[in-house]
């Protein structure tokens, strides 16, 4: 029960309790729960008061029962109120409450406190309420800081992907890549949120540029694409053309040489447009297929003609070969003369054989002109005829010597012998030259 006032005749007011410690750490719980009469009282008439700091305050009037009663009322709606501030206090600290909200309601309950009608411990629920707000307070500053930092990340990014659609638009050429890179662009774009609406439209307005800047360079770029495919098209139908004309040619080396360079030309026109590039192919090489089948049917009968050919040139070889131009030059002459007949009328051989072919007939022929032109030179009259002349000096200067010496001019035959040797060395390198042929 509350002391008496002994100067007024009223009960004294309790002492408040105060929180303990500065800022906003939250008062401590006591170890019990004082009774109501701590916090107030209810007088003879039933007003209920409660103590404060600056004395008692009327907060009501109990007039249902015992003024006990009436007390542990106020006091009920005192621990509602504290119920509602431990609340906030906790949702603040466990992160699942609003700040924002928080504070408001604490501000309203804190603002309210001096003329709420309870019993309880104002001064502590005063503390408390001022803890909250300070919680409340600091945990909005937060908000707001992460805000701005989510802030100030978004328009960041979105202008990284602002900067990279821009550099899409103006450098790329890889048109697929690039068109699903800004689709992808725009799917991020839309999650990424906080930017303020100024800004963001103006990055946007970037971005949206950006785009259709592509959109338009890849159009034009596709345009003159199909324009150089139309090109390509007709230039393809017009060596097909060309190609068909000729697949029944058979100027095998010309043709065969022009389709070379019909290809290269093929590869130099670039693509025509796909639904007709690969009709067009097969076109271009059937008419190539055909020629070369039929060439290719003609050389095979070809060169079976002329193995045949070049085996029958290997059995006149064998008898080219066996002629002895020693025994009888005249007989070897007229050999070698029919199997050159023969030669001729059998025809071409293959390519590759021909050297070898040829050389042989030619050893053959060699050794009989080599024989020739050496008995040629064995029996020319020229050379017949200066030996001729030679031995007949010879003997004119030995009769000279002769006769000289006969007349017993020992001088004149010594000179005449002399002579008579020279011209004998003469005949004999004549004779010699002769005999070598």
């Amino acid at each position: 029960m509350a002391q008496e006032n002994t100067s007024t005749g009223t009960p004294a007011p309790h002492p408040v309790p105060h929180a303990h410690g500065g800022g906003h750490t939250a008062p401590p719980v006591p170890p019990a729960e004082p009774a109501p009469s701590t916090w107030g009282r209810v007088d003879a008439e039933g007003a209920v008061f409660v103590f404060t700091a600056d004395g008692e305050r009327a907060v009501g009037v109990w007039q249902a029962g015992s003024p006990e009663e009436g007390l542990v009322h106020y006091a009920r709606r005192f621990d509602d109120v504290r119920t509602e501030v431990e609340l906030l206090e906790t949702r603040l600290h466990s992160g699942a409450g609003d700040p924002k909200h928080a504070l408001s309601t604490a501000t309203q309950l804190r603002d309210g406190l001096a003329e709420s009608a309870v019993v309880g411990d104002l001064v502590a629920l005063g503390a408390r309420l001022e803890y909250v707000i300070g919680v409340a307070e600091k945990a909005l500053a937060n908000v707001k800081q992460e805000r701005e930092e989510a802030r100030a990340a978004a328009v960041t990014r979105k202008q990284a992907l602002a900067e990279e659609a821009e550099q899409i638009a103006a450098e790329s050429t890889q048109w697929k890549a690039a068109g699903d890179r800004l689709r992808s662009i725009l799917d991020e774009w839309k999650t990424v949120k906080g930017v303020d609406r100024k800004t963001d439209d103006e990055l946007w307005k970037r971005f949206s540029k950006a785009r259709e800047g592509f959109n338009r360079r890849r159009g034009s770029h596709f345009a003159e694409l199909d324009k150089q495919r139309a090109t390509a098209k007709q230039r393809k139908e017009e060596l097909i053309a060309e190609a068909e004309s000729m697949a029944e040619s058979d100027d095998w080396g010309t043709t065969a040489g022009r389709y070379k360079d019909l290809m290269t030309e093929w590869k130099a026109a670039g693509r025509a447009p796909k639904d007709s590039d690969e009709a067009l192919w097969q076109r271009f090489r059937a008419a190539q297929d055909a020629f070369f089948a039929r060439r290719s049917s003609v050389f095979s009968e070809r060169d079976a003609e002329f193995s045949g050919n070049a085996a029958r040139k290997e059995e006149l070889l064998v008898e080219a070969e066996k002629i002895d131009v020693a025994a009888n030059f005249e007989a070897a002459k007229n050999a070698l003369r029919k199997i050159q007949e023969q030669w001729d009328d059998i025809g071409k051989v293959p390519r590759e054989r021909i050297r070898e072919l040829d050389g042989r007939l030619k050893a053959v022929q060699d050794a009989v002109k080599s024989a020739e032109d050496s008995r040629w030179r064995r029996t020319d009259p020229e050379a017949q005829a200066r030996a001729a002349q030679f031995r007949e000096r010879v003997e004119q200067f030995e009769s000279q010597a002769e006769k000289a010496r006969a007349a017993g001019d020992e001088r004149r035959a010594k000179k005449a012998d002399d002579q008579a040797a020279q011209w004998r060395e003469w005949l004999q390198a004549a004779e010699a030259a002769v005999a070598d042929r």
